[in-house]
């Protein structure tokens, strides 16, 4: 159960820093008119609510789980993140991104063996 609630913990950070990525995305250049138009976009506010309940889950894991099995694990983000830059975003990534991506995933396999 820990270790689905830790996924969950990781999806909902990659979604958080989604919207944030798609609300700074539709925002003009900027200035002093961009903090009252961050504060009120509906993607950052959502974000930012995604983050809460995140940290919520990460308390409660941070009582049930190793440190040291737990925090490694969230590195997991990055590599979703990774995808998400490619799949959603279109960004480029390179074959030495894809490279570290599974060094990444090795290392956390390597960790929660």
């Amino acid at each position: 159960m820990n270790y689905i609630l830790l996924v969950i913990n990781i999806l909902l950070l990659v979604s958080g820093q989604m919207l944030w990525k798609t609300g700074m995305a539709h925002l003009s250049p900027v200035g002093l008119h961009t903090i009252l138009h961050v504060v009120k976009s509906p993607y950052i506010i959502g974000g930012g609510l995604i983050y809460v309940l995140a940290t919520g889950i990460w308390l409660y894991l941070l009582t049930r789980m190793p440190f040291s099995i737990a925090y490694p694990f969230q590195s997991l983000a990055y590599v979703l993140g990774i995808f998400i830059g490619f799949a959603l975003f279109k960004e480029t990534v390179t074959p030495i991104q894809w490279a570290g991506a599974a060094v990444i995933v090795f290392g956390v396999y390597l960790i929660a063996r």
